[in-house]
């Protein structure tokens, strides 16, 4: 098959156990929750009665609450950060209404069982992530789920050649979502992590558009480029890359956050000077942010953008 464009839209994979180098035996019973998902959703099989869950990514918090209708005892989510990692929204939903426990800044130090998990042990960590010797709690279970993040399933695109950002483990892609091999495009999960679906979509449909764009030979390629950096605050931003004369009227940056923020504002800085900021009442790291910054603000011949966030006050 020959093409004159391509997108890639693989998608995203589950971080399992093995990653963690969690200390125990390997019983049955040990899943990511996305494969109890699927275990529950297309099989109607449910994975435990007595269940506990490690990480509280969003597939992790609405798989307690999934499981808790089916019938199971949820015992609670361990989560390793001093913050969860789902939305604020799963976690009300999914936690409090159900009276599940969230055990923030705590991971799994311990695994029993033989043939089927039959305990787990968890203890509080410190600054460093280390367990805290003496704050062990343990837990009867008969399965354990793990929702310990996802990774773009980029395969292909290293065969393809692209630059990756090594923030996001997504290719390092330009404002029109092209990434640095000229005619492929990249969008959703491939790229980066989501919280919603509705952000996929329409960055498939933009990656779609510059695409066909680029096969009909419409679109331009600048040699001007501005890299696009993470500043304090920011774990990353994307596109990383910018072709200022290939902008339209807006540009629009997706970033997130390395800690929770209240009363904050986010800078767009060249050159020295700020030349775009937002103001924001809250800002999580589970969530995922735009800011659109005016194509006029921006010096197309100046240095590169830094974006970054700061409190208000100091308080």
């Amino acid at each position: 098959i020959k093409a004159s464009a391509v997108v890639l839209a693989m998608g995203c994979r589950e971080n399992n156990r093995q990653a963690l180098s969690i200390p125990g035996t390997r019983p049955v019973g040990i899943l990511t929750a996305g494969t109890a998902q699927r275990y529950l959703n297309l099989d109607g099989y449910l994975v435990g009665k007595k269940v506990f869950i490690v990480g509280s990514g969003d597939i992790g918090l609405i798989m307690a609450r999934r499981m808790a209708l089916e019938g199971a005892e949820v015992l609670g989510v361990a989560e390793i950060m001093p913050y969860s990692n789902g939305l604020t929204r799963n976690i009300v939903q999914c936690l409090e209404d159900f009276n599940i426990p969230l055990f923030l800044s705590h991971t799994v130090t311990d695994i029993k069982g033989n043939r089927r998990v039959e305990g787990v042990t968890i203890s509080e960590v410190d600054a460093d992530r280390q367990p805290i010797l003496g704050t062990e709690k343990q837990f009867e279970v008969d399965a354990i789920l793990f929702s310990v993040g996802l990774i773009p399933d980029n395969g292909l695109s290293k065969k393809a050649g692209v630059i990756f950002d090594p923030a996001t483990k997504g290719a390092c892609v330009f404002e029109n979502l092209e990434t640095t091999v000229s005619g492929i495009f990249a969008c959703g999960n491939v790229l980066h992590v989501h919280d919603l679906v509705d952000f996929v979509s329409d960055e498939a449909e933009r990656a779609g558009y510059y695409a066909a764009l680029y096969a009909l030979g419409h679109l331009g390629h600048d040699d001007g480029v501005l890299e696009v950096k993470a500043g304090e605050g920011i774990k990353y931003a994307l596109p990383q890359k910018i072709r200022p004369k290939e902008l339209e009227a807006s540009l629009e940056l997706m970033y997130r956050v390395t800690k929770k923020y209240q009363q904050a504002i986010v800078n767009v800085v060249q050159d020295g000077k700020i030349v775009h900021q937002l103001k924001r009442h809250v800002l999580l790291p589970a969530e995922m942010e735009k800011i659109k910054i005016p194509t006029e603000v921006l010096n197309s011949s100046g240095k590169d953008l830094t974006i970054e966030v700061k409190c208000l006050y100091n308080s």
